[in-house]
């Protein structure tokens, strides 16, 4: 381990991955230390982990929300920040070395915006920042000398496997999915899944949002998109394989035909704990890969009939501009429609695809624009279920 401690901040510190995050910084015998943690709605849940692991900020992303919340239980060493004005303050103190964005949905990209102004190092789990605005990311993060570490599994994979080589040699990266519960159902069968079953992955825990993705393969649509500005690869050099164990989580093929996987259980305190220890290696507590036990690995290439949202993903990534914006935040949209009971499961990529054909693209759009298009979006996919 280093002797130096790494204060962390963690953008959405009560979802999955935050909570996760927590788990890692508390194994890490106090080489790591939180220092801000935020949440927007389970503000009982901040203050406990306030409690536990005595950061010098909390923020409460929600003003209304926080004013209406009894705060008695908040530890009173924790200056307490409001807003997104609160977390932008929280993300540019000089005390912050590592933001975890773990913010779920576009909410989650004027935070991560402000770390890398502030010129930190953004271990990154909020996939749509790059979805929404990959290539004004990307330049802001260089023009301020700003690092992103991904921790999405996926991606985190791909960026272990690439320490192996050289960029330049990479022929292309595959992406692995689950494929979700309904890899094996008819378009008969969508048709009538539930919420319930939905939400009800075989192999990951996640939240509701990012498990209707999985369920659907929305989730690999945006990686391809994350993926592609976040390593500078073309569309055609990223492809998607179904792998139902998740123990595999991508491979790095290079130009001699050496093919690169990355594999570990099930689990995200590993990635998380690579982007906040890169690029050391330390125990982690994540559950490890036990190769004395029998196992098989299987791996198929995706249904694109049933599952056409890969198609979507590869669509946006090699068009870019505005496209980006405009499918995450109708899926975003769409997926609350579904667990809201106004859409059908087999009709959040459909709406998907009609807001992003209608939309007026632009090729190099502004922040402000892409910020206009999100809410664009978002109405449209309302328009789309009243009709």
């Amino acid at each position: 381990m280093s002797d130096r401690v790494r204060n962390i901040a963690i953008l959405g510190s009560t979802g999955s991955i935050g909570r996760s995050t927590l788990d890692v910084i508390a194994a890490s015998n106090q080489q790591l230390r939180v220092v801000g943690l935020t949440a927007n709605s389970r503000l009982a849940q901040l203050c406990e982990q306030a409690r536990q692991f005595q950061p010098t900020w909390i923020v409460a992303a929600n003003p209304d929300r926080a004013s209406a919340f009894n705060w008695s239980a908040k530890p009173a060493h924790a200056e307490l920040l409001l807003g997104s004005a609160g977390i932008e303050a929280l993300v540019a103190r000089p005390e912050v070395d590592i933001v975890v964005a773990a913010i779920v949905g576009s909410a989650g990209l004027s935070g991560t915006w402000a770390a890398l102004e502030a010129g930190k190092t953004v271990a990154l789990a909020n996939k749509e920042t790059l979805v929404m605005a990959g290539p004004q990311v990307m330049q802001l993060a260089r023009e301020h000398g700003a690092k992103i570490l991904p921790v999405d599994s996926e991606h985190s994979a791909v960026f272990q496997a690439l320490e192996a080589g050289r960029r330049r040699d990479v022929k292309r990266i595959i992406l692995t999915a689950s494929g979700g519960p309904f890899r094996r159902h008819t378009v008969a069968q969508l048709a009538q899944v539930s919420v319930a079953e939905a939400l009800a992955h075989p192999t990951w825990d996640m939240g509701p949002k990012i498990t209707v993705d999985s369920a659907t393969m929305m989730n690999k649509a945006l990686e391809i998109i994350e993926a592609r500005w976040l390593f500078d690869l073309e569309p055609d050099q990223i492809e998607v394989v179904v792998h139902p164990q998740s123990i595999v989580h991508s491979f790095v093929e290079f130009r001699d035909g050496s093919v690169l996987a990355q594999l570990s259980p099930p689990d995200m305190k590993l990635p998380i704990q690579y982007a906040l220890t890169y690029p050391e290696r330390w125990d982690c507590p994540s559950p490890k890969l036990d190769l004395a036990t029998a196992m098989s690995l299987d791996f198929e290439p995706p249904d694109l009939d049933r599952f056409p949202a890969i198609g979507l993903g590869h669509e946006v990534a090699r068009v870019g501009g505005t496209a980006g914006a405009v499918l995450n935040a109708a899926n975003e949209a769409a997926v609350a429609g579904f667990l809201g009971g106004q859409l059908s499961f087999t009709e959040i990529v459909p709406a998907c695809r009609s807001v992003l054909d209608n939309h007026q693209f632009e090729a190099s759009p502004t922040l402000e624009k892409l910020i206009e298009l999100d809410n664009w979006a978002r109405q449209e996919v309302t328009r789309w279920v009243c009709t």
